[in-house]
């Protein structure tokens, strides 16, 4: 297995929820779960077709991005826009389905499903206030 040269790290309040979650809601599987002495998250790993995100709890009081929010004007005026301005792109193959899952699953939705010259995206909001955005590629014709 050739080795992944770039993993993100995403930083939790509620560690422990975000494995549960991303992995119900985003279809990641979990390879890795290790508490700290706290019980806190210390090292998580998710993955999704052999891409790893590792995830923590950083301390104890960490501030997510939403309890950021409520008493930052800048990061208040980031979130009123659907955009992705510091988050992750992941690649599905069923862009509908997985829509529908995150959606089910309680994930804030930034925009439905659009249709782009280069795929089909959604972007979305977990419960902690990262945004994900989700692309299924367009067919490449063999005639281009």
């Amino acid at each position: 297995m050739t080795q992944q040269v770039i993993v993100p790290m995403l930083s939790y309040a509620d560690g422990l929820k975000a494995l549960d979650w991303l992995t119900a809601a985003f279809g990641f599987s979990e390879k890795t779960r290790w508490l700290a002495p706290d019980g806190s998250l210390s090292h998580g790993e998710i993955e999704l077709n052999g891409a790893r995100i590792m995830l923590a709890t950083p301390f104890p009081n960490y501030e997510s991005i939403l309890q950021h929010r409520q008493h930052c004007d800048t990061a208040q005026k980031l979130a009123a826009s659907p955009w992705v301005t510091d988050g992750i792109l992941v690649y599905v193959e069923d862009i509908e389905s997985h829509y529908q899952v995150a959606k089910a699953a309680g994930a804030k939705i930034l925009s439905g499903i659009e249709e782009q010259d280069f795929g089909k995206l959604y972007r979305v909001e977990d419960f902690e206030g990262h945004r994900w955005m989700f692309l299924e590629e367009a067919k490449q014709d063999d005639d281009r």
